[in-house]
Order: structure tokens, then sequence, then C-alpha cells
């Protein structure tokens, strides 16, 4: 009888413990701005900390674009990519509060360099 109430409480114990690493962050999730690579010429993009600029590049091919972000500490640039069946746009996230310019270029001659700034703020 001892040893049954022994596995027993070993079993809550290890069953607890178990479903504490399923706890969930509660944190909201953030949903990405998506823009037209058309629309960012010398527009100014707001993202809060940990959102995304989810950039749709339309008939151009997702890899042809490359950014350039002048504060890397503000901001990231994401080269867009396929990979298998999923197609993945190029973006910027932002990283910590702040604002910077952002340059993407297109390896396709003769396409205008694109110029926008992105301001992010803490969420």
């Amino acid at each position: 009888m001892r040893i049954s109430r022994w596995v027993v409480g070993v079993a809550i114990v290890v069953a607890s413990v178990g479903l504490t690493g399923c706890a969930q962050d509660n944190s909201p999730a953030i949903a990405p701005v998506t823009k037209d690579v058309g629309d960012l010429q010398g527009a100014t993009v707001d993202l809060v900390v940990g959102q995304s600029l989810d950039i749709n590049t339309g008939d151009l091919a997702v890899d042809s674009y490359s950014g350039k972000v002048d504060d890397t500490g503000v901001a990231a640039f994401s080269k867009g990519r396929k990979d298998g069946g999923t197609t993945y746009n190029p973006g910027v996230k932002g990283l910590s509060a702040g604002s910077t310019k952002v340059v993407l270029s297109n390896s396709n001659g003769g396409i205008q360099d694109v110029t926008f700034t992105v301001d992010v703020a803490k969420n």
C-alpha cells in the first residue's frame, strides 16, 4: 500500500513537471505589415519591436531583391526565397525602437532602388 502511494505521488509530480513545459507564451502575436514594393518609395513604415514588414514583389522574383539597412540595431533585412513549394517574400523586421533608412536594390538591371524609412516603436 505504501509503495503504491509513493508511485502515485511520483506520477503526479512527473505529470505536473511535464505540463509545465506546455505552458504557452501569452504575449499576443504581432501581425506583419504587408506593402507592395512599388508603394514603398519615399514612404515611412511604422513597426513595433518584433513586427515584420512583408514586401510583395509583384511579378519580380522574391529573391531578386537585396536590402541595406542603415541602422542594423533598429531593423534587419531578410532576403526573399523559395523553399520547396513555399515562397517567402523579402522583409524587414523591427529589432529595437528607433528609425532607419532602408534601400532595396534589384538584381535585374534597370530597376530603380527603392528607399524608405522604417520607424520602430516599443510594443
